[in-house]
């Protein structure tokens, strides 16, 4: 599943608000926010519902294995 870090550096790569992504992914902003702080638990099909949505928009999130250090990222398809 996708981290609070990944989520924050996909919105940013492509430029997108909370409220854009929430919308866009079907869940309320103060939702995505619990989310990305770590304050929240959701449930897997929110996380695969975030992770569509911002695949969709252009990123590919990178697994512990596809990372060279720091754990799992996100990067703009090419």
């Amino acid at each position: 599943m996708i981290t609070p870090e990944q989520i924050r550096g996909a919105r940013a790569m492509l430029g997108m608000t909370q409220a854009e992504l929430a919308k866009a992914a079907g869940i309320s902003t103060t939702g995505l926010n619990n989310i990305e702080r770590g304050s929240a638990d959701p449930k897997a099909s929110t996380l695969r519902s975030i992770q569509a949505t911002l695949e969709a928009s252009g990123v590919v999130f990178q697994s512990d294995g596809e990372m060279v250090a720091g754990g799992p990222g996100v990067r703009l398809r090419k």
